[in-house]
C-alpha cells in the first residue's frame, strides 16, 4: 500500500474518531457472518458503531487523542466499538453479545484515559453507572439531608397549626377553650 493511500486512510480514521473520547476494542475473528450482521444491526439500533481498522494506521490516527491508550490493544484483527450514549452503554451492549457469541473477543476499553484490559476489564466497565445514573445518585445524596431537615422543621409546625385550627373551630362554634396548666 502506498504512503499516499495510508495517509488517506489515517485521515479517514481521524475523521471517524473525532469527538470520541472513549471506546472498546474487540475482535470479530471467527464470528460468522449471520451473527456478525445480527450483532451490528442490534448495536446500530442502540447507536453503537463498529469500525474494523488496520492496527498500525489506527494507532497513528489515535496519537494525541484520548483514545491513544488503546494503541497497545491493537494486535491481531481488531474493531473499534463506540457509541453516542458513551462507552459504558456500549460495553453493556457488547458484553451481552459476547455472552451469545463465543468467538467475540473483548480486548479492552478506555474511559477518561483509564485503560480496562481484556474481557474482565470490559465486563467491569459495563457494571459502572452511566453519566446520567451517577448524576442522579449525586443529586439524591445532596437532596437527602435537606429533605430530612425540612421534615423535621415542618413536623412541629404542622402540630402547632393543627392546635390553632382546633382552637379556631371551637371558637367559631362558641365552645369554651380549656385552660392548659
Amino acid at each position: 500500500m502506498s504512503k499516499a493511500v495510508k495517509n488517506l486512510m489515517i485521515r479517514d480514521y481521524q475523521e471517524r474518531l473525532s469527538g470520541i473520547d472513549d471506546a472498546l476494542v474487540i475482535s470479530l475473528r471467527g464470528v460468522g457472518a449471520i451473527d456478525n450482521n445480527k450483532m451490528r444491526l442490534d448495536l446500530r439500533k442502540k447507536k453503537v458503531r463498529i469500525t474494523v481498522m488496520r492496527n498500525n494506521l489506527a494507532g497513528h490516527a489515535m496519537k494525541g487523542t484520548p483514545l491513544a491508550g488503546l494503541e497497545k490493544l491493537l494486535t491481531g484483527p481488531t474493531a473499534l466499538a463506540y457509541g453516542e450514549a458513551g462507552v459504558i452503554d456500549t460495553a453493556r451492549a457488547v458484553v451481552e453479545w459476547a455472552k451469545k457469541i463465543e468467538k467475540l473477543e473483548l480486548k479492552g476499553a478506555i474511559l477518561d484515559g483509564i485503560l480496562f484490559e481484556g474481557k474482565k476489564g470490559v465486563e467491569e466497565l459495563s457494571k459502572f453507572p452511566t453519566k446520567k445514573e451517577a448524576q442522579s445518585t449525586v443529586v439524591s445524596l445532596i437532596l437527602g439531608p435537606a429533605r430530612k431537615i425540612m421534615g423535621q422543621v415542618k413536623g412541629p409546625g404542622g402540630k402547632v397549626m393543627g392546635i390553632i385550627k382546633g382552637v379556631e373551630e371551637k371558637l367559631e362554634k362558641g365552645e369554651a377553650i380549656a385552660k392548659i396548666a
